[in-house]
């Protein structure tokens, strides 16, 4: 089974995610994290974001793995655990730049269809249903409003003692749903056949739940 959840940053598509993951024992892939580490490599190696050339031979020397263990999916580059790293305010500011090359995009796509192939997957992102998996059993695509996406960005950064400030973080959301909205290489939008929730009053069981639905729908 293939299930896409799209939608813009902070939405909750990632925590969704993992607990329906979790509950169904598939696959989860956070498609946003692969965009992650190359931008961190690429900051890390003063490689020009901006530069599809350069990132593209970089990707080379890029291998992107996954681990699941007792304290959640931790996130690697190279085999060195950047789970942490990658969520830093300079990579998340420079992230949009980077999956908006063309090339770069198409890589990451082969790679995640190349997953997706092995095993029941749940994954999430910006171009999943639209892109990575057009035939996915179930597409969601996960809405909230920016105010409400920035308090969960504001919070998860506090709970992480990461120093931000609320006014900013709605500033760069909205900004970078611009950027992921406007985009030329598979842009943010919501697959003709996907069904939108709006979490934006929603809990996480509430979401969790609605999604279950479907997901034994499909099964029966």
């Amino acid at each position: 089974m293939q299930i896409a959840i799209d939608g813009p940053s902070s939405s909750g598509k990632s925590t969704i995610a993992k607990r329906l993951a979790q509950k169904y024992h598939f696959t989860y892939l956070d498609t946003g994290a692969m965009y992650r580490v190359i931008t961190l490599y690429a900051l890390e190696h003063k490689i020009d974001i901006n530069d599809q050339e350069s990132l593209s031979l970089a990707l080379e020397n890029i291998k992107i793995s996954f681990q699941t263990g007792s304290k959640g999916q931790s996130v690697f580059l190279n085999d060195k655990d950047v789970t942490n790293k990658i969520r830093n305010n300079e990579v998340t500011n420079a992230v949009s730049a980077v999956s908006a090359h063309k090339y770069i995009r198409q890589e990451m796509v082969r790679r995640q269809r190349e997953i997706a192939e092995q095993e029941s997957i749940i994954m999430d992102g910006r171009d999943i249903g639209t892109v990575v998996l057009p035939n996915a059993d179930i597409k969601i695509f996960l809405i909230a409003s920016a105010e409400v996406r920035a308090k969960r960005r504001y919070k998860e950064n506090l709970d992480k003692h990461i120093e931000s400030s609320y006014e900013q973080i709605l500033e760069d959301l909205k900004r970078r749903d611009y950027l992921d909205s406007t985009r030329t290489e598979s842009p943010l939008k919501k697959a003709d056949d996907a069904i939108e929730l709006d979490s934006s009053y929603l809990t996480i069981e509430e979401v969790v739940d609605k999604i279950s639905n479907l997901i034994e729908e499909v099964m029966e």
